[in-house]
């Protein structure tokens, strides 16, 4: 039997002002004329043999009936725009991937390209966040974060280690030279406000606790407190690894050989669902070899 459907774009204006309790910003929201929305309205009304809307004030209100049909036709239209979406990319392999920000922008994105050369039709997601894997609500097939920790339904490897070390700018150090740690108290020191005590526990281990530097600059994310290093505004405590390509190409240095605080290594965490799937596991051993080279600051 055929279908009984009624015109798709009626559906698609009376499913539009429903929701949004307006013609005018159905109208909006579909990029036509209310006069047309309300056209569309009337030709699903006579389809259907019944009126869809009541006036309260200045807002348009479902019939109990539209209501309930609205109830079955919106998920339908979503079912429709997905699929849509999705024509033409079965065979396109999605690769979903939740990383730090700081991480993401420093060191992964700089990378990627050799990745997607490996593996050409993969088509990586990479969405930021620092969620625990276990409280992240959209399912990814590699999470990147510090570890190794322990989540219940996830595998976790390292791949990247690091360490902590204070970086500047070289036009900086050759204004304001940089030969002793005493010579740190001529600086502004950078600070991040999620790990405020970095420079405390460095100065501490280097033996100048307690040193005064000449101003400081405290920033809310670690990756603007390595672009101030890089504009030369002071003096950051630098993650090794997410520095090694700034040092490796003379962006930053570092002016001292020790010491260097310990830090968490970086780690993938894959679902067990997805704990043999072979591309994360292509993934994840991408990231071990190239968190083997990453370490490596020359």
């Amino acid at each position: 039997m055929p279908r009984s459907l009624p015109p798709l774009n009626a559906l698609r204006a009376f499913e539009a002002a429903a929701r949004r309790g307006s013609f005018k910003e159905a109208a909006g929201e579909l990029g036509v004329t209310q006069g047309a929305v309300g056209q569309h309205v009337r030709v699903l009304e006579g389809w259907l043999g019944a009126p869809l809307f009541t006036r309260h004030n200045r807002r348009i209100v479902p019939t109990d009936a539209a209501r309930s049909y609205l109830a079955g036709i919106g998920p339908a239209l979503d079912r429709i725009a997905a699929a849509t979406e999705r024509f033409g990319q079965d065979d396109r392999a999605v690769l979903r991937v939740s990383a730090p920000a700081t991480f993401a922008l420093r060191w992964l994105v700089p990378r990627l390209a050799r990745f997607r050369a490996e593996h050409p039709g993969v088509e990586v997601r990479l969405e930021t966040s620092n969620a625990s894997p276990e409280a992240l609500g959209d399912p990814f097939d590699v999470i990147i974060r510090g570890g190794p920790d322990t989540f219940y339904g996830f595998r976790a490897a390292p791949f990247l280690a690091e360490e902590r070390l204070p970086v500047c700018s070289p036009v900086l150090m050759d204004r304001i030279p940089l030969r002793r740690c005493e010579d740190l108290a001529r600086h502004t020191l950078l600070h991040t406000l999620s790990l405020p005590r970095l420079w405390a526990d460095w100065l501490a281990r280097a033996g100048r606790a307690g040193l005064d530097p000449a101003a400081t600059v405290v920033l809310d994310h670690f990756y603007l407190t390595l672009q101030a290093a890089l504009d030369g505004l002071g003096v950051a405590m630098g993650p090794t690894a997410l520095v090694a390509d700034d040092l490796a190409r003379g962006r930053l240095v570092a002016p001292f050989a020790g010491p260097a605080l310990p830090a968490r290594s970086y780690c993938t965490y894959l679902p067990e669902e997805r704990a043999n799937d072979p591309l994360a596991l292509a993934f994840r051993a991408w990231l071990e070899r190239e968190g083997d080279v990453g370490v490596r600051l020359g």
